[in-house]
């Protein structure tokens, strides 16, 4: 145990210091495959941009399993300057992972193969979409992931076998009116008008309530220099939330006809697009369980805690979305985190790394079966 927290705490303080923003992870993929190299993997760089895995086959047949860490950092403005900021816990992420592959390197894997990878760009919500393009996940049967949490969910020795991410989505329209003189407003459509009612529409979209769910406004642009004029174009954005992927489609398609409804009571049209967000998680049942006996395990029943939900949003369930056959689990970790993820002074329990080590390595165990000594 002494050699997995001294080597986890290693990568972590290395990493910490080098924090890289979304697809600008140079050197910390670099860093991460020359260890995976050295460690017997079979290395790819270049992975969705500067992802990386490492394969580790048994020879023998078995389940493909994948280990899965986001590596990013965020963008801060500190003192007025920008800078990169490790404030979500990517770099502990990124060093359990690889003290995990290590560790088991060290020992080999009796079936299947082992898949070490680490992504980048999580913060951006479209660095898994880059990987999936890449083929990370074709060969893919189980696909794993672990999260630090704020210590308002999970303290330090405490642990959840599932973090249920909400689902969400930005959508935008254009109001199409017709210009005109402020004059004559009959000779025209004010778009501004087709925006207002398109937002009274939207704010009276219902769905089940037992579900959580909001849909907002969040953007409404108008109009040029000329005060006198009628305009003829609005903009406007929709922030959208659901814990769930159903009710998210519901909400979607309420927006869509909303918006379409809205403008035609003015006599305007609308340009409707999608143009961003990520799904709401969906894990396997038997991933679930095997994370309940392993927390436990290492945790002791005392440190289990039912699963998480969180309206915050993450890119893993892409995976799933695009591979409906694969078995996925993500593990919430305690770690006494404050104030907050997404915090330039955030900071945790680093005693939480060897706790997340080890529940990974007793999941590894019983997937893959790790060789005996």
């Amino acid at each position: 145990m002494t050699d997995l927290t001294n080597r986890v705490n290693e990568v972590w303080s290395f990493l910490h210091t080098i924090p890289e923003v979304g697809f600008e992870e140079f050197k910390t993929s670099a860093y991460l495959a020359e260890a995976l190299g050295k460690a017997g993997y079979v290395v790819k760089t270049g992975i969705g941009g500067t992802g990386v895995i490492g394969m580790l086959d048994s020879g023998y047949p078995g389940p493909t399993v994948a280990l899965r860490a986001d590596m990013d950092a965020l963008a801060h403005t500190i003192d007025k300057q920008e800078c990169a900021i490790h404030s979500c816990g990517h770099d502990a992420h990124a060093a359990m992972v690889l003290t995990v592959a290590e560790a088991i390197a060290r020992k080999g894997i009796n079936k299947g193969k082992l898949k070490i990878f680490f992504q980048p760009a999580e913060e951006k919500l479209f660095g898994a979409l880059r990987t999936i393009e890449d083929g990370v996940i074709d060969d893919v049967d189980i696909l794993l992931g672990i999260h630090l949490r704020p210590i308002q969910e999970a303290k330090l020795d405490q642990a959840t076998p599932a973090l249920y991410h909400g689902a969400s989505y930005i959508m935008e329209a254009e109001i199409q009116g017709e210009a005109c003189h402020g004059a004559r407003p009959h000779l025209g459509i004010n778009a501004i008008d087709g925006a207002a009612a398109v937002v009274n529409a939207i704010n009276a979209i219902h769905v089940n309530p037992v579900i959580p769910s909001t849909v907002k406004v969040t953007k409404l642009q108008a109009g040029g220099a000329a005060l006198n004029a009628i305009p003829d174009k609005a903009h406007m954005a929709f922030d959208l939330r659901a814990q769930n992927n159903v009710i998210m489609k519901e909400l979607q398609d309420k927006v869509s006809r909303a918006i379409e409804g809205g403008a035609a009571t003015v006599g305007a049209s609308a340009d409707i697009k999608l143009v961003g967000g990520c799904p709401a998680a969906e894990y396997n049942d038997e991933i679930i369980a095997l994370a309940k006996e392993a927390i436990a395990a290492v945790l002791g029943e005392q440190g289990l805690l039912e699963p998480i939900t969180t309206p915050g949003g993450e890119d893993f369930h892409f995976f799933v979305k695009h591979k409906p056959s694969l078995k996925t689990g993500y593990i919430g970790l305690g770690a006494d985190l404050t104030p907050g993820l997404h915090s330039p002074a955030m900071a945790f329990d680093q005693r939480a790394l060897l706790n997340g080590v080890n529940i990974l390595i007793y999941m590894m165990n019983q997937l893959v079966g790790i060789a005996a000594e």
